[in-house]
């Protein structure tokens, strides 16, 4: 049997590559990886022995950990876990999910491909595993026009592009295979012109996965399969179509889909419900689908913090259909599972209402929550600061937001004998520690968030060189959960 090796050795794309290797013959991770999150995929060498070694004293009777989180705010922390499952939504709809949305439908994996890539474990520069992470990381440039950016595609799908290079030819084949599958439904819905300007061919392997197994579970079974990782990532919701998330203001206002709450590209919503004639249908597009009428989202990152804020407070999240109705969605079965064994539930820093909030207003996830015998803590992390969904927020809004998404009345627990009677849960129930950085920009009312029946935990971290605003990073999340939270809790 031929093995992954994560060490460089004399395996190259071509005709010295092995042509015997099974993708299924990687080797399940060392035991010091086993059932854990993987080490951040940037580093190699003496850092990734260093990390390593850190990882391996974390394991020793570490705890399990549900993280809900979504976007990249939850990815420079995911080492800080060991024996961590990750809940990721699937409505973002922005940069190259917006354009493979736009043509082939499907729930969006943005969020979920940029998860998988972090937890791929390290591996020496030019090894096999860090050639394939270089590829799936790979975005083509945002700078390129639609014909530069088409003919690099063409030279990756046809296996001419340097990117394969170190790759081995069982591997590159299989997923150059996934990559072709992808360009043949683009092709089928050519009407719609595809642009491949900003795309991300992680994103292309996993959608094409998604679509040809019509399973979002399998093909990120695959993606961690082919990358050696032994990752625990579950969608929020499991479906094969579009999920669409909309925010009511305080004032009355809807905001339909993840970019026009967040970050806005322009004034049009996502959802229209009428088809002009140059947005003609075709054979294969699914029956009574509308065409979204915006294209390929380039979002920057930076464009957060430089906000346009909401004409009022969002005071709900909820979910819609393709002709704008509001529907209630269940959780992946996988999920509500997790709820009932994890020791730690972990609502992750990143934007609350469009990466958090999805993954909460699901039916049947606040009982979950509340009712788990297993959960020893429910923790959540204090951004430093707020963006366009919480302008103005303090650390006791971000905790009532919390408790009053997952207390909305279609998710409470009604019980035989009491007719139509409800379950209103106490914060605690939800939440039991806020952790929050020294130095955020965010009010803590301390004395205020302890009479709701959360505990706070100050924790001092670096500050992010370009924001001038502290961060968290592995160490301190890992500090305040296991050292300063975990430590005086008894285990059950």
């Amino acid at each position: 049997m031929s093995y992954f090796n994560l060490t460089p050795g004399p395996y190259h794309s071509g005709a010295d590559s092995p042509s015997g290797s099974s993708v299924f013959d990687l080797p399940t991770q060392s035991e010091r990886f086993v059932g854990q999150s993987a080490p951040s995929p940037n580093t190699a060498g003496a850092t990734a022995t260093e990390e390593v070694s850190e990882r391996t004293n974390l394991s020793e009777n570490s705890p399990t950990f549900l993280v809900i989180s979504g976007g990249t705010g939850c990815n420079s922390i995911c080492s800080a876990f060991g024996n961590a499952c990750y809940v990721l939504p699937v409505s973002d709809d922005g940069g190259s999910s917006s354009e493979i949305i736009r043509v082939l439908g499907g729930p969006s994996i943005g969020d979920i491909r940029s998860r998988l890539v972090r937890l791929i474990p390290p591996a020496a520069p030019s090894s096999p595993l860090d050639c394939i992470r270089n590829l799936l990381a790979y975005r083509l440039p945002a700078t390129h026009t639609e014909p530069e950016a088409r003919e690099e595609w063409r030279s990756i799908v046809e296996g001419r592009s340097t990117l394969w290079a170190g790759i081995p030819n069982d591997r590159k084949e299989m997923i150059r295979r996934f990559l072709v599958h992808f360009e043949s439904e683009v092709l089928k819905r050519a009407h719609k012109n595809f642009s491949f300007v900003n795309g991300s061919i992680g994103n292309y392997f996993l959608s094409a996965a998604q679509a040809f197994f019509r399973s979002l579970p399998s093909a990120i079974f695959l993606f961690s399969s082919i990358t050696n990782s032994q990752a625990n990532i579950l969608p929020a919701i499991v479906t094969n179509h579009t999920v669409t998330i909309a925010a009511e203001l305080e004032n009355g206002e809807k905001l339909i889909g993840q970019c026009e709450i967040s970050h806005p590209a322009r004034s049009e919503p996502y959802i229209n419900v009428t088809v002009s004639d140059s947005e003609a249908t075709s054979p294969v597009d699914e029956l009574g689908v509308v065409i979204p009428p915006q294209r390929n989202i380039l979002f920057q990152s930076g464009s957060k913090s430089n906000y346009a804020p909401l004409n009022a407070r969002i005071s709900r999240l909820y979910y819609i259909n393709a002709y704008g109705n509001e529907i209630h969605p269940s959780p992946n079965a996988e999920y509500i599972a997790n709820l009932s064994f994890s020791d730690v539930l972990v609502y992750s820093c990143g934007s609350l209402w469009t990466s958090v909030m999805p993954c909460l207003a699901l039916r049947g996830v606040a009982s979950s929550i509340a009712r788990s015998r297993s959960l020893r803590a429910k923790v959540l992390l204090l951004n430093s600061r707020n963006d366009r969904e919480t302008d103005g927020y303090t650390a006791v809004d971000y905790v009532k937001t919390v408790a009053q998404t997952l207390n909305t009345s279609h998710h409470s627990q009604s019980y035989g004998g009491l007719g139509r009677a409800e379950t209103t849960y106490p914060i605690s129930a939800f939440i039991t520690h806020l952790v929050y950085l020294r130095g955020t920009a965010i009010a803590v009312d301390i004395a205020g968030i302890t009479r709701l029946g959360v505990q706070c935990i100050e924790v001092e971290s670096y500050v992010d060189e370009t924001t001038q605003m502290p961060q968290f990073d592995a160490a301190s999340v890992r500090r305040a959960i296991v050292d300063d939270i975990l430590a005086d809790i008894p285990d059950h």
